[in-house]
């Protein structure tokens, strides 16, 4: 009787034993396909939240870059001015001086020179008005295309939610 007491015993722990194994794999936490398509949701929700944030900054830092390209721009146009206006002076002081003193003298000599340097600063300066406007332009382009990306990552933030949205109703 021992030996049979002993395989009834034995028998009925490994009844109880298969039973308890039975439900701890029917509670596993594999993820069913709903379960999963929230999982997934909720991970590109948390994405479309940081290319968000990502774009904003760079949209940000573009707007800064045109406001100073714009600055930059103005001083640049303002010293090109001011460089013909000393331009429309010499060349009113050269006719005075070759009329007064002649051609060849020191007063139009020293007029010719003070024009020609007129004339390299304003070239310069014209040369900085044209490439702070294709910097302007660049940087334009650059914002507006970030915030081309941020309606994007909006649409996509708006769509994942509401995917969540469907996908929890639907438990």
């Amino acid at each position: 009787m021992n030996t049979q007491s002993l395989l009834r015993r034995s028998v009925l722990v490994l009844g109880i034993a298969g039973l308890l194994a039975g439900g701890a794999y029917a509670q596993s936490t594999d993820p069913t396909p709903q379960q999963q398509d929230i999982l997934s949701d909720k991970k590109d929700i948390r994405q479309d939240k940081q290319d968000l944030a990502k774009d904003r900054a760079d949209r940000n830092a573009d707007q800064h870059n045109v406001n100073q390209d714009r600055r930059d721009l103005n001083k640049d146009r303002v010293d090109r001015n001011k460089d013909q206006r000393d331009i429309n002076k010499d060349k009113l002081d050269l006719r005075k001086d070759d009329a007064k003193y002649g051609v060849n003298s020191a007063q139009a000599q020293a007029d010719r020179k003070d024009l020609h340097t007129d004339r390299v600063d304003r070239n310069k300066d014209q040369r900085d008005i044209n490439k702070d406007r294709r910097d302007l332009t660049a940087d334009r382009k650059d914002r507006n295309q970030d915030q081309r990306d941020i309606n994007k990552d909006k649409r996509d933030l708006r769509r994942d939610r509401k995917d969540l949205r469907h996908d929890r109703k639907g438990r």
